[in-house]
């Protein structure tokens, strides 16, 4: 219950004044980690949640890169959402060390655990993920991607198979995407939300600023145009951020380890890169408001993901 609620009330029933209403649920708020291997849609659930695009999507794994806090409120209770890079056991590199450490961090920290799973299957990468889960942490398993399971008679095995993990508070089939079981979802995760009054405003969406936003916007527009290769040699800075007269100024250096890979980004006429800024633009305008000025460069720099005083510069 929050002060402003018990402004002014009289005691009823022999309770002292100040003691919480019995009619009253008290508020609630929480920090909930969404965890799961790449791809799994971690992201687009965060997204679906919050109610705007916070956390950038692709079909590429491991799009995400940084921790990223969501915030969600409604009356009597704040979801804090941590969304999180994949947790990566493929390769190793300086880089993904320090996303699965980011990983690692958030589960340590939370109230709440939600693991996402994909319906379709689960993987060995799923297991490792689950492993991490600190025990006695309470932990949801969100079964994405139903809608895609034809045969709902399906699930059942794989839920049946998860459930043998660990016990966990529940298993609930949802799809981000589609929104489905979103509401269940929220339920179970709110009945174990500890008591407590919200951290952010009421009109608060995420704890990033929009020079962060603004960068991320174009990382994205680089991973849903381009290959397989240049997405995951590049990485985005911003060189400039001026808000004046309801313009936003905003000059982005898009960094990327080879010379060819520049030629990529740029494309034939500077095409590619026109198209990439364009959209990113489109992304700013949308969730900013007002005007926005975009100018991006691409520059080289080599070993970038392999350089620890790199990374912790462009704030990994």
């Amino acid at each position: 219950m929050t002060a402003e609620q018990t402004k002014g009330a009289a005691p009823a029933g022999g309770r002292e004044q100040g003691a919480p209403s019995e009619d009253i649920p008290p508020q609630r708020c929480g920090h909930v980690a969404i965890v799961g291997r790449p791809s799994v849609g971690k992201s687009t659930l965060v997204n679906v949640l919050v109610g705007e695009r916070i956390s950038i999507t692709s079909r590429k794994p491991q799009t995400t890169r940084h921790r990223i806090v969501g915030v969600l409120t409604e009356p009597g209770i704040q979801f804090v959402l941590v969304d999180t890079p994949g947790f990566q056991t493929r390769h190793s590199s300086p880089l993904n060390a320090r996303l699965n450490r980011a990983v690692r961090e958030a589960l340590s920290d939370v109230d709440v655990v939600v693991w996402m799973v994909d319906a379709t299957r689960l993987t060995e990468a799923d297991r490792r993920v689950h492993a991490l889960i600190p025990a006695g942490k309470p932990a949801i398993v969100a079964l994405n991607k139903v809608d895609l399971v034809a045969d709902k008679g399906a699930l059942l095995p794989r839920i049946a198979e998860i459930a043998s993990l660990r016990d966990f508070a529940a298993i609930v089939p949802v799809s981000a995407e589609h929104g489905t079981q979103l509401d269940a979802l929220k339920r179970e995760i709110a009945a174990r939300l500890p008591e407590g009054p919200a951290v952010y405003g009421a009109d608060d969406l995420t704890d990033r600023d929009e020079r962060f936003l603004a960068a991320e916007y174009v990382r994205e527009q680089i991973f849903r145009r381009l290959g397989d290769e240049v997405p995951y040699a590049t990485t985005v800075g911003i060189e400039s951020f001026e808000h004046v007269d309801e313009t936003r100024r905003i000059g982005v250096v898009v960094w990327v380890d080879r010379p060819n890979q520049r030629a990529i980004l740029i494309g034939e006429g500077g095409a590619t890169m026109k198209a990439i800024a364009s959209q990113a633009r489109q992304a700013m305008l949308k969730l900013f408001g007002g005007r926005v000025h975009l100018e991006v460069w691409v520059r080289v720099k080599k070993g970038w993901a392999d350089d620890d005083a790199t990374l912790a510069r462009l704030g990994y």
